[in-house]
């Protein structure tokens, strides 16, 4: 699922000039699935936008305020989904501000009804790291503007890694959350992720000509287009792959996923058996494999 990289992270706490009117600060939560930590923007020069504020953290919250100079505030807080490395600090942020707090949606916002029918099953795991009492103050729509000063955040709905996720378009720039990064694919883990969205989300994104993506985690992306392609392709190829090995045998997601991610960090396993679930529920829905039993985490998968 990761790349390999020669790239030097910044250390947490540092605020990094990224562009005018672009700030970021990396929160202190490295790990397998976060990379270096979480990436919190600031956006604006006198009333700052904050993009993901981030875990739940003292240290990055005092670290957040910090950095404001004489003059300058926070007035409101974007939260791109809400998954725990993302949107928890978001109350602490606001009750340290009064900025408000804008986001598409709870936790259970955005699924497709085929999610929402899953969740109710309750028998496909899932909900890793879900920040279960994020509560906006303000929801935002697609294609809703987010005024930062004397610009304008588009907001594009992206649903896939998360039913409540999206992007934010500033110019030819897009802060992608989860969606799109540079160092790893992301991680879509049912009912909370969906793939058929995801790979739909990927599509729009590249109809536009993007100069450079900030995501949630890593550097700068300064090929943003050939990425999306590479993203796309990379997960049609994990397609073909799982229909490959059910070809010669059926077999259920952990099976499949020991089978194709043998060079994987076995610490990422786990998230890969996510993918692969993803894979094969989006698979059934087009009508090319089908559960032997039950559809559960543990079902035997096969080709119709």
């Amino acid at each position: 699922m990761s790349s390999s990289t020669d790239e030097i992270p910044p250390k947490p706490g540092e605020l990094v000039h990224l562009e005018p009117g672009v700030r970021v600060l990396l929160a202190p939560n490295p790990s397998p699935m976060t990379y270096w930590g979480t990436n919190t923007y600031l956006l604006g020069e006198k009333d700052i936008t904050v993009i993901d504020p981030g875990p739940d953290s003292p240290d990055h919250l005092e670290a957040v305020l910090a950095v404001l100079q004489p003059g300058q505030s926070i007035t409101q807080i974007v939260v791109t989904h809400s998954h725990k490395d993302h949107s928890p600090l978001a109350a602490a942020l606001k009750a340290r501000t009064g900025a408000e707090i804008l986001a598409f949606g709870d936790s259970a916002s955005g699924r497709s009804e085929a999610m929402i029918a899953l969740a109710k099953t309750g028998d496909l795991g899932g909900g890793e790291g879900v920040d279960e009492s994020f509560a906006p103050d303000r929801l935002v729509a697609d294609r809703q503007q987010i005024a930062v000063e004397d610009r304008a955040l588009e907001v594009i709905h992206t649903p896939g890694h998360m039913g409540n996720h999206i992007c934010l378009a500033l110019g030819d720039v897009c802060f992608t959350g989860d969606h799109i990064m540079g160092w790893a694919s992301s991680l879509v883990s049912p009912p909370d992720g969906d793939l058929t969205d995801f790979m739909s989300s990927c599509r729009s994104l590249a109809q536009t000509e993007w100069r450079r993506f900030y995501s949630g985690h890593g550097a700068p992306i300064t090929e943003p287009n050939a990425r999306l392609k590479w993203l796309i392709s990379h997960r049609q190829s994990r397609e073909a792959e799982i229909l490959a090995q059910l070809e010669q045998t059926a077999s259920d997601a952990a099976g499949l996923a020991r089978a194709i991610y043998q060079d994987v960090n076995p610490k990422l396993l786990p998230a890969a058996e996510r993918n692969v679930l993803a894979h094969l529920v989006d698979l059934h829905g087009r009508g090319l494999v089908r559960p032997r039993q039950a559809f559960e985490i543990n079902a035997t998968f096969e080709i119709v």
